[in-house]
């Protein structure tokens, strides 16, 4: 620790990528406002492909890759702790996770090879549904099974409307709702060009969308009040998600024996998964039974975003949260 000997220097990471740059800085700068500032230092950090560098007093200080540390010219402050808020690549897919594995330096998320499972969304749901838990039926895409065989098998299995999505991407980049044939094609290409190697037709289940955050302090899994998600949209989308287009309602008007049974099965997934810190994860509700969507290894903090709207709810700090995913991991 360089700045102050009593504190620890925490790297709040953010950019990226993807397309969700721009979300993880407003995330990223949500975050640091509530990492306490008697306990840390806390330093705003960007990676992009070009560049990597500090926020520090206005200035724009390199990042040294290989302690991950910047100087200021009179001193140098090395980072002992990575707050990871960049969704998608590379903060989300573990590639972020195994550079600071390398060199030592603890972080906020689950581990490299649980973000590499959890971010792709078909090995996901086929490593949970060993477990028993319920997914949607899908059909995987690749360039080289992208034929007009599969597309009837997509007609034929799922039907409309279908749900068509980059198996590697987050805020609903990419994603379409399909009513018929005609819309077929153009979605999956909109779907390929933001993961231009997996893309998923999943079945379209009419229910109920709801989202749990779950986190650990450590000592127990808890997970937070569910919240309803009602989109102004035909779904859950970018606009929904980041422009106001939903409401959300927490916790969601559903019987008290759904709701405990979605924070019991976001618990397990989570354990399933070897999570750690903060994650949300995503059903369907039909007919009272659960269909798993997702799990996000990064969620969204910025003020829009569901997690701290939990919080709230359950009437917990989120300072005090993100005290104990820190503390506990520096231990």
């Amino acid at each position: 620790m360089d700045i102050k000997k009593d504190k620890y220097n925490i790297a709040i990471v953010v950019g990226g990528f993807s397309s969700e740059k721009e979300i993880s800085v407003k995330s990223g700068t949500q975050v640091a406002g509530w990492i306490d500032k008697d306990k840390f230092n806390v330093h705003l950090v960007h990676i992009y492909r070009n560049e990597w560098y500090c926020d520090f007093n206005g200035k724009k200080l390199t990042v040294n890759k290989d302690d991950f540390s910047v100087s200021t010219g009179s001193r140098t402050i090395k980072f002992d702790f990575a707050v990871i808020m960049i969704h998608g690549h590379p903060g989300e897919n573990g590639i972020l996770q195994g550079y600071f594995d390398l060199i030592g330096v603890p972080y906020s998320t689950s581990s490299a090879r649980v973000s590499h499972l959890t971010f792709d969304k078909n090995l996901s749901k086929l490593y949970l549904e060993q477990f028993g838990v319920k997914t949607a039926t899908s059909i995987l895409l690749t360039p080289a099974t992208y034929t007009n065989e599969t597309i009837k098998k997509i007609t034929s299995t799922l039907g409309f409307p279908v749900v068509i999505k980059p198996n590697a991407s987050g805020s609903s980049f990419g994603v379409s709702l399909v009513k018929n044939e005609n819309e077929l094609l153009q979605a999956i290409e909109n779907a390929f060009k933001e993961d231009p190697a997996k893309v998923l037709a999943e079945q379209y289940i009419k229910g109920t969308e709801v989202s749990c955050g779950v986190f650990s302090d450590g000592e127990e899994i808890v997970a937070m009040p569910p919240t309803e998600i009602v989109p102004e949209t035909e779904f859950f989308d970018y606009e929904a998600k980041y422009l106001g287009k939903s409401r959300e309602i927490t916790p969601a008007r559903l019987p008290q024996n759904i709701l405990t049974a979605i924070q019991e099965e976001s618990k397990r997934i989570y354990k399933l998964f070897m999570s750690y810190g903060i994650v949300r994860v995503d059903f369907i509700v039909s007919n009272e039974e659960l269909f798993y969507l997702e799990i996000n290894t990064v969620p969204g903090m910025s003020a829009e975003s569901i997690f701290p709207q939990q919080a709230k709810v359950k009437g917990l700090s989120m300072t005090d949260i993100y005290t104990k995913v820190i503390l506990n991991k520096l231990k």
